[in-house]
């Protein structure tokens, strides 16, 4: 293009993504640059070129940006007739965003696949070209969204291409292809110059105004449009920022236009969905005609049309920043009277809101009810900026900090934390409130359990509970201090004080901890036990999904599961609660469910399943910004076996504790036991299982017995192995469950009491009907090694045999190479574990592999791995190559002992 001086580097990377595009690349681009450096020219540029191809344009708003979706609707609305064909979820979700449908909150990441599926499926009919412009001023769900499907980019004929000014922090695109687009070289800009000023110019201006530009175009084309001749004479003013000069530039170009112009231009910049008609029908209101348009039209700085268009987007802030406030109030107050009140309530009232500057209850209460509407629609943000403006236009104090308290509780929901921290701030400044300060400071240890500061939360927590005095208060307050590793003896003992009426659920559980907490195992059995059918018998469909998450999770009903032993109801809970937290959005405590589950696979000797849970808690980690919850992933190493699994423990135990998640130094510990114990290290194994068992690892207190008692055994510590034992005895004695039955004959065999044969047997009976082949193996390990210290050398093959097949197929290759040194010792040799073929499939193409396997379809695996169906389709191509296979049923037969299995 004609008009693109001096940009043939920037031309070419863009008819390269064009390419890239047409040939079914998806790609993304990130523009950088400041105002006025050329980004829209190149966006014009890449629009004209792609003439084979659909072009979707959307354009960043600085006022719009309490509007959630806004900037997304302009890249989809064209194709919205296309959303009955997707996925119900995601058609749902996004019918839910876009307002067209009722329905739940929507997730904002099946909200982005669904967008990503929509563009996708226009994109087989023909490649599209996705434009953003002034992404800077996105509202905060379109950056988050358009960001993600930026990310998901592969196999789709599609290219998207953003361009912005600073960073967002809305909008952080720092891994994306980034292209930064520079002033014009010397000569160009000369050029560029001279094509805009008619008549001579001294060379020494020239080469002045050419410097201080920093040959940035639009100022160069812009600036000399207002200059009057003494001006170019003079050289260039400089009287601030480029941008604010460019933006005087088209405010001089504005001086000679009558006033009614002017504020025809002010109301088009004050509406920034360009609507033609609510343009029209404000200007009626203020008793504008045709002429003034006719007028602003004749300067150039705007078009008039079906949509309304400003040269640039520097024409509307210069307009709207130029205006007195009172000149702003009236045309926002205009545009309110001619929003359709029915047909976009949020936006009349946001006009609504910035026309008004003092206290204004029925505003206020417009702004909530819009709060509520955003939040439906999984605008979180949204509600919280409406929430805010709602409280700032509130006349009494007490319902002002009620407004702010929502707000704060908006953001965190949404994940900005130290928004919401800072809310909590001008909550404080409000009138007393006993009840209203309780709930700050609950929200505030919300927000530290969310952070990861486990000590911080559960200090908050359970001050917050004693004030509330509601026994699910303590149960949150209970669940912190377990997870903080602290304070657990003192939340216990002041849930139990309270009072509590015919016991539900949530008393249940809470009487459970606590009692275990403070009168030890035994006591506590019988609740306990009653507390975990209780959560059995939880309905998914009648309970609230948020207080569901809870009392499944590994906070209350999960560590009940584990504490007991009881390895069905803990997968149950588990898998329950993933798929609640996937269809509901609550990415937290999505993470810490795909932990909860991936911990019963590792135990269930499932490590492939395992790994592909905990990346999935690496994919939420890095879509939302946030941090991995990893500790399944230690545990995961731990029976592994590899020696730079300490390293891995090392590094997350030190983590954890600075952050005060006691918990997880604890579960570090029992992954250091279960690691050395597998290397034979059995006396550093000992040592960290020790520490782990005298420091009561609630959840998990069993398996650190068992851990210890194996490495006591080998290490000669017999008090250690008795202390051991009588725990494990007591425990499955008060809750006997084949799992702990298992547990407790074979540490009791290990002791070399009564009878170790019959108790190594019995041990293997019991595991053997449970899912927990770990232990299975382990205890065929364990006998075999008795065996053979016995001198019972034939008998001691078959046992090691066993262990050293299954714990192979497993994949617990310390525990087999274990298994094989003591076949070694009896005189038989058994094969190391060999690499399979398929171990050349990514972690990512083993998980799509194992879903298809499963039956699974290309947008069910695109739904639980953010991918579109076309990007499946392209993986399960290369899988079927690297197989050697050509269809999805074969994947069945395809080595099913591979690690991806």
């Amino acid at each position: 293009m004609s008009e693109l001086v001096g940009r043939d580097g920037e031309r070419e990377i863009l008819d390269r993504l064009l390419d890239s595009a047409r040939a079914g690349a998806g790609r993304a681009l990130v523009l950088r640059g400041e105002a006025g450096i050329g980004k829209s020219a190149l966006l014009d540029y890449l629009a004209a070129r792609a003439v084979d191809c659909r072009v979707a344009r959307a354009t960043g708003v600085e006022s719009e940006r309490e509007l959630a979706y806004s900037g997304l609707h302009q890249i989809c609305a064209p194709y919205l007739d296309r959303i009955e064909g997707l996925p119900g979820p995601q058609r749902t979700a996004l019918g839910t965003a876009f307002g067209l449908t009722d329905g739940a909150t929507p997730n904002r990441f099946l909200v982005g696949l669904a967008v990503l599926t929509l563009l996708a499926e226009v994109a087989e009919d023909q490649p599209l070209m996705c434009l953003v412009d002034d992404a800077q001023w996105l509202d905060q769900m379109s950056a988050q969204i358009l960001a993600f499907v930026a990310r998901r980019l592969l196999a789709e004929q599609i290219a998207l291409v953003f361009a912005l000014r600073e960073a967002n922090p809305e909008l952080d695109l720092a891994d994306l292809p980034q292209l930064e687009v520079r002033g014009l070289g010397e000569p160009e800009a000369r050029a560029l110059l001279d094509s805009v000023i008619k008549g001579p110019l001294d060379s020494r201006v020239r080469d002045r105004i050419v410097a201080e530009t920093h040959g940035n175009p639009l100022a160069l084309l812009e600036l000399p449009r207002a200059w009057t001749a003494a001006e170019l004479v003079d050289g260039f003013e400089q009287p601030d920022s480029l941008a604010g000069r460019i933006e005087q530039c088209f405010l001089k170009q504005l001086e000679p236009v009558p006033a009614d112009t002017r504020r025809l231009l002010l109301t088009a910049a004050a509406e920034p969905l360009g609507d033609a008609t609510l343009l029209w029908r404000a200007a009626g209101l203020l008793g504008l005609g045709a002429d003034p348009a006719a007028a602003a039209e004749a300067t150039g700085l705007i078009e008039f049309g079906s949509r309304i268009r400003f040269r640039h987007p520097l024409v509307r802030s210069a307009v709207y920043r130029s205006a007195t406030p009172a000149e702003r109030q009236e045309v926002h107050r205009v545009l309110a009277a001619a929003t359709d009140a029915e047909v976009d309530p949020d936006r009349r009232a946001w006009h609504r809101a910035q026309a008004t500057v003092s206290p204004d209850e029925d505003v206020a209460a417009d702004l909530e009810r819009s709060a509520v509407r955003a939040s439906a629609r999984g605008g979180r943000v949204a509600a919280a900026a409406f929430l805010e403006q709602a409280a700032l236009l509130t006349p009494e104090p007490a319902r002002r900090a009620r407004r702010e308290l929502e707000a704060a509780k908006a953001k965190r929901e949404a994940g900005v934390f130290e928004a919401a921290l800072g809310l909590l701030v001008s909550v404080d400044a409000g009138p007393p409130d006993a009840r209203r300060d309780a709930e700050v400071e609950r929200l505030r240890g919300q927000i530290a359990f969310d952070q990861r500061r486990g000590s911080d939360a559960a200090r908050l927590l359970l001050r917050a509970a004693g004030r509330l005095d509601e026994r699910e208060a303590y149960l949150e307050a209970l669940g912190a201090a377990i997870w903080a590793g602290t304070g657990m003896a003192e939340a216990a003992a002041a849930a139990r004080s309270t009072p509590s009426g015919p016991p539900n659920v949530v008393d249940l559980v809470l009487d459970g901890l606590a009692t275990r907490l403070t009168d030890g195992y035994v006591a506590a059995a019988p609740v306990l036990t009653r507390a975990l059918e209780a959560v059995r018998a939880l309905d998914d469909g009648t309970e609230d999904v948020g207080r569901m998450l809870w009392l499944l999770g590994n906070r209350a009903g999960g560590t009940i599961a584990t504490e007991v032993l009881d390895f069905e109801a803990g997968h149950l809970f588990a898998t329950r609660q993933v798929r609640l937290a996937r269809e509901s959005g609550a990415l937290v405590q999505l993470q810490f469910a795909l932990n909860f589950l991936a911990n019963h696979e590792v135990l269930a000797g499932n490590l492939a399943a395992a790994e592909a849970l905990i990346g999935e808690d690496r994919l939420v980690a890095e879509m939302t910004g946030g941090e991995t919850v990893g500790f399944t992933a230690i545990l995961l190493a731990a029976f592994r076996g590899h020696e730079d699994a300490n390293g891995h423990i090392t590094a997350t135990a030190r983590q954890a504790s600075a952050r005060g998640q006691g918990r997880v130094v604890l579960f570090g510990d029992y992954a250091r036991a279960v690691l050395c114990n597998g290397l034979g290290r059995h006396d550093e194994a000992r040592d960290a299982a020790r520490r782990a068992f005298e420091r009561d690892a609630v959840g998990h207190q069993t398996l650190v017995a068992a851990e210890l008692a194996e490495a006591a055994s080998r290490t000669g510590d017999k008090e250690l192995l008795a202390a051991a034992c009588t725990q494990v005895g007591e425990r499955a004695q008060a809750i006997p469950t084949a799992w702990a039955l298992g547990i407790e004959a074979r540490v009791k065999a290990l002791t070399g009491e009564g009878e170790p044969d019959r108790l190594y047997r019995e041990s293997i009976d019991l595991l053997a009907r449970t899912p927990v082949r770990t232990d299975l193996a382990r205890a065929h390990l364990l006998y075999g090694e008795w065996l053979r210290r016995e001198g019972r050398r034939v008998d001691a093959r078959e046992q090691l045999r066993k262990a050293h097949d299954l714990l192979t197929m497993l994949g617990l290759d310390a525990f087999a190479d274990r298994a094989r040194r003591e076949l070694a010792a009896t005189g038989e040799t058994a094969r190391k574990r060999t690499v399979e073929p398929t171990d050349e499939l990514t972690a990512q193409e083993a998980q799509i592999a194992r879903l298809a396997r499963d039956g699974l379809s290309n947008p069910e695996i695109g739904t639980r791995l953010f991918l579109s169906p076309r990007t499946v389709e392209w993986h399960l191509r290369k899988i079927f190559g690297k197989l050697g296979i050509t269809s999805r049923k074969q994947l069945r037969d395809a080595q099913p002992d591979a690690a991806w299995a």
